[in-house]
């Protein structure tokens, strides 16, 4: 990992926290970028993401940082993704897997090539002289010197996410912030954290997965093995297929004179339409065939890997004995 020293300019200095949501920063630097973000959303499985990550946290780790993946549209900003980045705070310093990132954005670029990086990640730090029942710290001093090197990943100023994973009032809060540097007579003070606004956004597929999940909090062994695993499939193909009635509808009443056209819904259908490959019957049944004996084979060895689990840990369990 390349350690990061404090630098001339941007993250030198202590992090100031702003805690209003608003859209401008009191210290806005000259020569901002007139395009202010002002809106974030953030998709239900980057909040899994640093769960997980946080989770398996090292012993004695404060807190973990990430990169975040997604899109930005003017004053907008989309998280739909992130991953880890090993990282070491000590002091005033902090040390981070610049390599190691550089080669997994690589690979998620090769997944989807419309996500680039808009910033990054952390959980809050519990507090050092109460880690229990002490409140979590968003931003410590160590977040300027993080920020700066995001600064130079992301193509704009980067977002910092802060998921507080401890659950003090049965509840995850996240923030989001954008940093300004204050400067006086040219000399950099400190750098102004200011919060923005934030809002979760889920896909379909998301909010299917996240009511089971919901559904099944409930019970102490998840969901039941009964439940019908094509059924989430089957509600997402039954949506599909009343847009689709819905359009063709829209369309034979434009064509029969009965309701007027719309140009803007007009170029959306045919947008969606030209999105769709063309692919022949035979072809896509062989790529649909080939892909359910990957996805039989993956649950074949994943149920296979559970069972040597569920064994051994009853063989060590008796061996103890």
């Amino acid at each position: 990992m390349a350690a990061l020293a404090p630098p001339s300019t941007y993250g030198c200095s202590p992090a100031l926290l702003f805690n209003y949501p608003g859209t401008t920063s009191a210290a806005a630097a000259d020569g901002e970028s007139s395009t202010v973000v002002s809106n974030v959303l953030v998709h239900p499985i980057v909040l899994l993401s640093v769960l997980d990550h946080h989770t398996r946290r090292q012993e004695g780790a404060g807190r973990v940082i990430g990169t975040l993946l997604g899109r930005r549209d003017g004053d907008k900003v989309e998280i739909t993704n992130c991953f880890a980045v090993p990282h070491a705070e000590r002091g005033d310093e902090v040390a981070i897997g610049k390599d190691f990132n550089r080669q997994m954005l690589a690979l998620h670029l090769r997944a989807n090539k419309r996500e680039t990086v808009i910033g990054w990640y952390a959980t809050a730090l519990p507090d050092e002289n109460d880690p229990v029942n002490g409140e979590s710290k968003c931003i410590a001093d160590t977040s300027s010197l993080i920020h700066e090197f995001y600064a130079t990943e992301c193509e704009d100023d980067p977002i910092h996410l802060v998921v507080d994973t401890s659950l003090e009032t049965d509840a995850m809060a996240l923030r989001a912030y954008k940093s300004t540097p204050v400067s006086v007579k040219g000399e950099p003070l400190a750098n102004l954290f200011h919060e923005i606004r934030l809002a979760v956004k889920s896909s379909e597929s998301e909010r299917i997965c996240v009511d089971r999940m919901i559904r099944s909090a409930s019970s102490a062994e998840g969901a039941p093995a009964s439940q019908d695993e094509s059924a989430a499939l089957q509600i997402s193909m039954e949506r599909l297929l009343a847009m689709l009635e819905t359009c063709s509808e829209y369309v034979d009443k434009v064509v029969d004179g009965t309701i007027s056209a719309d140009d803007q819904v007009g170029r959306d259908i045919s947008e969606t339409l030209n999105s769709v490959p063309r692919i022949r019957p035979e072809v896509f049944d062989k790529m649909f065939n080939d892909s359910l004996q990957d996805l039989l084979m993956v649950t074949y060895l994943s149920n296979i890997t559970k069972t040597q689990l569920t064994i051994a840990e009853k063989l060590n369990a008796t061996l103890g004995k």
